[in-house]
C-alpha cells in the first residue's frame, strides 16, 4: 500500500470558501430584496395608466379665434408617458401644445412643443401660465358648451374627453 495524503478539510480552508460564496449571496439577496420591494409597490412592469379630467377650454374675446384648452392628466401607472397630439372634431384649423416660457424681467412668449410629460404617480395640470392647448375657437361657442377632445399619447391609448367652455376670469386661473 502507498502512502497517500487525503484531503482534509481545515478551517482555513473552510473559511475561505465561506468568504468565497458569501460575496455572490448576499448580493442576490440584495437584489432579490429589493426587486420583491418594486413589485409589491406596484412599480415593476406597470404601464402607464392615463386618466383626464378638469377640460376646460377658453371662450374666445375680441377679434381672435384664437384661445386655449387646459386637462389635468393623472398616470397613475408605473412608466412615464407624453402626451404627443389633441385633435377635436369641434374646432378650427391646427390643434398644438404650446407652453408659456419666461424671458429676462417680465417678458414672457408662447412656444410650440412636441410632447409633455405626464410622469408616472403624477399629474399633467395645464395652466396659461405653462403647458397648454392651443386651438381655433368653433363658430358660435358660448360659456357652458361642451367640447369633445380626444388626447393622444406616445405608449398609452388616446382619451377621449370633454371640456367645458368658460370666460378666462371664470376658471380661478
Amino acid at each position: 500500500m502507498t502512502d497517500q495524503t487525503l484531503w482534509r478539510p481545515t478551517r482555513r480552508r473552510f473559511t475561505d470558501t465561506f468568504l468565497a460564496a458569501l460575496a455572490p449571496v448576499a448580493a442576490c439577496s440584495l437584489a432579490l430584496g429589493g426587486l420583491t420591494t418594486w413589485v409589491g409597490a406596484g412599480k415593476a412592469g406597470s404601464p402607464a395608466r392615463i386618466t383626464v379630467s378638469n377640460g376646460r377650454v377658453f371662450l374666445p374675446y375680441g377679434n381672435t379665434t384664437d384661445t386655449a384648452a387646459l386637462f389635468d392628466i393623472a398616470n397613475v401607472g408605473g412608466a412615464d408617458d407624453r402626451l404627443v397630439n389633441v385633435t377635436s372634431t369641434a374646432t378650427l384649423g391646427r390643434i398644438t401644445l404650446s407652453e408659456h416660457r419666461m424671458l429676462g424681467g417680465r417678458a414672457a412668449y408662447k412656444a410650440d412643443v412636441t410632447s409633455a410629460t405626464v410622469p408616472a404617480g403624477g399629474v399633467l395640470s395645464m395652466s396659461p401660465r405653462g403647458v397648454d392647448v392651443t386651438l381655433r375657437a368653433g363658430a358660435g361657442w358660448r360659456a357652458g358648451d361642451l367640447v369633445p377632445f380626444t388626447l393622444h399619447f406616445a405608449r398609452s391609448t388616446p382619451v377621449e374627453t370633454i371640456a367645458v367652455v368658460i370666460r378666462p376670469g371664470d376658471s380661478g386661473l
